[in-house]
């Protein structure tokens, strides 16, 4: 419905072509027509980067390129799933692309599970990584990792549950483990349908994938000349506190910087001392620093820092990078917020909690997962607990003399009688209860779960799919930030203006016997916006981007409102 190329259409239907010619026509006022600006960057960053080499289709009327562009531009102006094209004019949208319209969502959806089943989304995702970390090589060498808990609310597997912070709750969920720049830029993520914690994940898969395909690694006769030099760092929160897995990572030439869990008493204020550090937003603060050399555990001499806050708290960090000046240290570590800011942003407005699609896969009857009788003990245990500390605290509290309520002593023994009756009740509860957890196996296979705690994982390579163009739109949409903000004076308004120029309407002016594309922004809410983004036009135009599939050379400018 909606098409007018119908013979290009017929001929697909037939098999005659590949995929269909991309055709501008000149068009005014074409709805989202601003996100066309952003199309230089999202080449830039690789958006089609090797696509026909781990990317095929079956002959049909859409091409390769087509699609990933239509996905990288739903993401940029914010149309957060596939359904909701159902409500946008496909015309409008195949005016963008060159072409008489869009695909239909039964069509996409089709589109889009064949990609996937290639099974080419992971190395094709690794190949983008590889570009990133090869152009950012400085960023590259500190690497955030967090996990982001995605939560599921459909029924149609059990999922394990899991912490929610953000919403103080243990709910069904999945977790992917993202690994950041310092800046927030995204690199790469694992999905954990079974989550067996920061430790295991950042061990025994972040790190082996690192030092596999991170660039710019010391050789190993620097590493031989000096055992305390890193190949690269890693930054993480509490969770991934671990000295033996400190230890065993800086054998392998990782350092590690994350928070003390058990920093003890606070240092003598004297030891702390003003410091200038610059923060990854370019900002220079003031911060009190203090640093001594902390043993953990018997095992392992690291380098911990303190940062005194203006209510005297003492924020404790831990590092086993020996080189690094204390101020980097300190600028590193508090930068995490970027990563915990890239969560809620790519929540807020790219959607990456939603799912792809509605498929299941088996989880492998070898994967370990918390025996449910286990956590039954446990939860029951923790209760007891609760319950013997409360009868523990009243038995404490009773005074003869203070005690108004208890007049009689008669009524003192007695009560006092009976909280000992319960406390020592409570405590056999409590050993026989420890007794019967220390006999059941903490993990079990999944093959050995009871049927109805069985569960299966949510499909993953669709997700991946769309979760990595997620992150070239965003990687892209950085990069205008930063060119609008070199003319603006509320640098927070960057990405609002980068929003509001994929969403508002241009002109398309294709010219075929000078090869060339015009692309004519409607002017935007103010003339301080205007201004920055005249700016990116100029940026633009010197990147001689060609619209992709064509020989169409691409201007960006302003037009009249």
């Amino acid at each position: 419905m909606g098409a007018t190329n119908t013979l290009d259409r017929m001929a697909a239907m037939l098999g005659q072509i590949s995929e269909v010619s991309i055709e501008f026509k000149a068009s005014t006022d074409v709805p989202n027509g601003g996100v066309l600006f952003a199309l230089p960057a999202l080449l830039a960053i690789g958006l089609l980067h090797s696509t026909q080499k781990y990317f095929r289709l079956p002959n049909g009327y859409y091409g390769l390129d087509s699609l990933f562009l239509l996905f990288a531009f739903m993401a940029l102006t914010r149309i957060k799933s596939i359904e909701r094209l159902r409500y946008c004019t496909p015309g409008e949208w195949g005016n963008i692309l060159g072409l008489d319209r869009i695909p239909e969502v039964r069509t996409l959806r089709s589109k889009l599970k064949i990609l996937s089943e290639q099974g080419s989304v992971e190395q094709w995702g690794g190949e983008l990584c590889r570009q990133w970390m090869a152009v950012d090589l400085e960023d590259a060498a500190i690497l955030y990792i967090d996990g982001h808990v995605r939560v599921y609310h459909g029924d149609q597997t059990k999922l394990p549950r899991h912490h929610v912070a953000r919403q103080r709750l243990c709910l069904r969920a999945t977790t992917d483990y993202w690994v950041n720049a310092m800046d927030g830029q995204p690199f790469f993520f694992i999905n954990k349908a079974v989550d067996p914690g920061l430790i295991n994940v950042v061990e025994n898969e972040i790190v082996p994938r690192l030092i596999d395909e991170l660039p710019a690694q010391p050789t190993q006769a620097q590493l031989n000349a000096d055992s305390l030099l890193p190949c690269f760092t890693l930054v993480f929160d509490r969770e991934g506190y671990s000295p033996d897995m400190m230890l065993r990572l800086k054998q392998k030439h990782v350092a590690c910087m994350t928070y003390h869990k058990y920093p003890g008493e606070n240092w003598s204020l004297e030891e702390f001392k003003a410091h200038q550090v610059r923060l990854v937003s370019g900002e220079t603060v003031e911060m009190s620093l203090a640093e001594r050399g902390t043993y953990l555990s018997g095992k392992l001499w690291v380098r911990e820092i303190r940062k005194l806050t203006e209510s005297g708290h003492q924020t404790s960090v831990i590092a086993t990078h020996y080189h690094m000046d204390l101020i980097t240290i300190a600028a590193s570590m508090f930068a995490r917020w970027s990563q915990e800011n890239f969560f809620r942003y790519m929540r807020q407005h790219y959607n990456i909690d939603a799912l792809a699609d509605y498929c299941l896969e088996d989880i492998p009857d070898t994967t370990r997962v918390v025996n449910p009788d286990y956590r039954q003990l446990d939860s029951q245990l923790h209760s007891l607990n609760g319950k013997l500390n409360r009868r523990l605290a009243d038995f404490g509290s009773l005074n003869l003399e203070t005690d108004l309520e208890l007049k009689k002593v008669e009524a003192f023994e007695k009560k006092k009688a009976f909280l000992l009756d319960e406390i020592v009740s409570y405590q056999e509860d409590v050993e026989a209860l420890k007794l019967k957890r220390c006999e059941t196996n903490k993990h079990i296979h999944i093959s050995e779960l009871p049927e109805p705690e069985r569960f299966s994982k949510l499909a993953t390579q669709s997700k991946h799919l769309i979760d990595t163009i997620k992150m070239v739109a965003y990687r892209a949409e950085t990069a205008m930030v930063n060119v609008l903000r070199e003319n603006m004076a509320r640098l927070d308004d960057a990405r609002q203006v980068a929003l509001s120029v994929y969403q508002s309407e241009a002109d398309l002016f294709p010219d075929y016997q000078k090869q060339i594309l015009t692309v004519r922004l409607h002017r935007l809410a103010n003339h301080s916006n205007d201004k920055a983004v005249e700016n990116l036009c100029q940026e633009l135009n010197e990147t001689n981007t060609q619209f992709p599939g064509t020989n169409l050379r691409m201007i960006f400018e302003f037009g009249v409102t």
